[in-house]
């Protein structure tokens, strides 16, 4: 079953009254609250990787299916960005489009799509390879017109095709801004299991061994961080699978406490010293297509990297196959991992092997979509990942040098250009390292009352948000000003801010934008996106561009 706590929404676009942390069912998420008069027809829905929006996407489609939820929609239309990145080449009307992904559908006609309710739902934004581009996009209106099927998913969203169909975006974190907050009516967030007896339930229904699986939570228990990111559902498959493996076979290696030493156990319980060859196969098809931004592939790819089809599909755990032989576009078998962490750790172990440089080009990548890819990267220069895959790559060592060369770097990157929930990657790797010290001294900070003692990097006041949000502690206040740091590095203290009690209703009179760095036209866009919303209530204004009562940006 899917827990309310599953599924809570944490943020509504700049045009609607903002609300955090309020659970919500998965049935519910467009349901208008008692004091909204507006529907919502645009969800956007954000999470971390494993942490279950697809899972959530399936549970909403079967409780509708079974007629138990949402019976006001006629038609729930599923379609993944992973199977859209498939027909980019392709021009299609949006009913063809339905017709080829859902064959069923075939009788379906134009007439009948304009005056029923349609749900669609894509899944998967941070894996697409569609260029959406809202401010130049041309107007479709018509659902036999055929067009590229970016353009066609702009328009559905957008609102000019279809306007009264439904819409529910899943993505992680670091692709959402490919939507522009105007275009969203509601944001939510997949927060995984919240709740210890979540975690604990998932453990004891995955082992029919009642004493194993208390073994597992209590070892889980003693680990923080193994504890806080058994809230991530995928991370418990595998910590289960890592962790039963290792108690059942006595084996006395401590216990996995980061990403990278969870998922290099994870390997090991796969694979043998046997297949090394097959391991690094795999991983040059994982890096190949990761990098190209593919999660799905054909037979011909697996060949390319020297992979028999049988021998792939003998290690399931790891490679799975896709068969969709319905429709005209999948005449062939696709494959994918079974899930996407596992192509990136399996790319990470490739990369590692062959001695390739420490590797930033994550930081260009406008959606992120490497990120997790360099973090498993860094986490293997660590002494104990190296000796765990041993077995399997043979000895591989990085000297102490390189190693504090590669931390270095990572602490004086320049982040300028980078997102703050992007630029906490980069510590993310420095955790994955195994670097105490950067920890502490944040620490450090954040717990001294005098803040600007110390300078701060934009890197080290991503960590101290992300330290202070997982602390789950709630502050009474924080002036940004306190802080000895730039004005980027002071963007990336904002949600120290959301983490502060709020007087309620809270709203903001005076905005002083003198400073703001953003270009004019994308910062007068949102600026206008809250000034037109019916909560606003300020009164004065300060901006460091020109602004008259003319522009068409901005409410009349």
């Amino acid at each position: 079953t899917l827990d309310k706590d599953l599924l809570s929404w944490t943020l509504e676009t700049h045009t609607k009254k903002i609300i955090q942390d309020t659970p919500i069912r998965c049935q519910d998420i467009f349901k208008a609250l008692p004091d909204q008069h507006e529907p919502i027809r645009v969800v956007l829905t954000n999470g971390v990787a494993g942490v279950g929006k697809t899972f959530s996407v399936l549970k909403f489609t079967l409780d509708w299916a079974e007629g138990l939820e949402n019976q006001d929609v006629s038609l729930v239309v599923l379609l993944s960005f992973r199977e859209l990145n498939l027909v980019t080449d392709e021009q299609y009307s949006l009913l063809t489009l339905l017709h080829v992904f859902h064959p069923t559908l075939q009788k379906v006609t134009a007439e009948q799509i304009n005056v029923c309710k349609l749900l669609f739902i894509f899944d998967g934004l941070d894996e697409s390879r569609l260029s959406l581009d809202f401010h130049d996009c041309e107007v479709v209106s018509d659902v036999t017109q055929k067009k590229p099927v970016n353009v066609l998913l702009t328009n559905l969203i957008k609102g000019n095709l279809l306007p009264s169909a439904l819409i529910w975006i899943t993505s992680r974190p670091a692709a959402t801004n490919q939507i522009p907050p105007s275009c969203v009516d509601r944001v939510t967030e997949v927060r995984g299991f919240t709740t210890d007896d979540q975690k604990e339930e998932y453990f004891k229904k995955r082992s029919t061994d009642e004493d194993l699986s208390n073994r597992i939570i209590r070892h889980i228990k003693t680990s923080k961080t193994l504890h806080i990111m058994c809230r991530i559902p995928v991370f418990c498959w595998i910590s289960s699978t890592v962790l039963e493996h290792m108690l059942t076979s006595n084996q006395r290696r401590e216990l996995p406490k980061t990403l990278t030493d969870l998922y290099s156990h994870f390997i090991t319980v796969e694979l043998t010293e046997a297949d090394t060859e097959v391991l690094l196969k795999l991983g040059r098809l994982a890096f190949e297509h990761l990098e190209k931004g593919k999660i799905m592939f054909y037979q011909e790819d697996l060949e390319q990297c020297g992979l028999d089809v049988t021998q792939a599909l003998v290690y399931s755990g790891i490679c799975t196959e896709i068969l969709r032989k319905e429709s005209v576009i999948f005449q062939k078998t696709i494959y994918s991992f079974v899930h996407l962490s596992i192509q990136e750790f399996l790319a990470a172990v490739y990369i590692y092997h062959c001695y390739t440089s420490n590797n930033t080009e994550v930081l260009e990548s406008k959606n992120g979509h490497l990120d997790l890819f360099v973090r498993f990267l860094h986490g293997l220069c660590r002494k104990s990942n190296q000796k765990v895959l041993g077995g399997l790559l043979g000895p591989t060592e990085i000297s102490p040098e390189t190693k504090k060369t590669i931390t270095n770097n990572l602490k004086e990157m320049n982040t300028g250009y980078i997102s703050p929930d992007r630029s906490v990657n980069i510590f993310y790797c420095l955790m994955e390292m195994n670097t105490p010290s950067f920890c502490q001294e944040i620490q450090e900070v954040l717990q001294s009352e005098n803040r600007s003692k110390k300078k701060l990097s934009e890197i080290q006041c991503s960590a101290a948000a992300y330290l202070w949000q997982m602390s789950e502690k709630v502050l009474n206040g924080m002036d940004l000003e306190k802080f000895n740091t730039s004005y980027e590095g002071r963007q990336r203290l904002i949600p120290l801010v959301r983490n502060c009690r709020k007087s309620s209703p809270s709203h903001l009179t005076e905005l002083d934008l003198r400073l703001d760095c953003t270009s004019k036209d994308s910062g007068v866009e949102i600026l206008s996106s809250g000034l037109k919303s019916p909560n606003c209530r300020l009164k004065a204004l300060r901006s460091a561009h020109l602004l008259t009562k003319t522009d068409p940006n901005l409410p009349q």
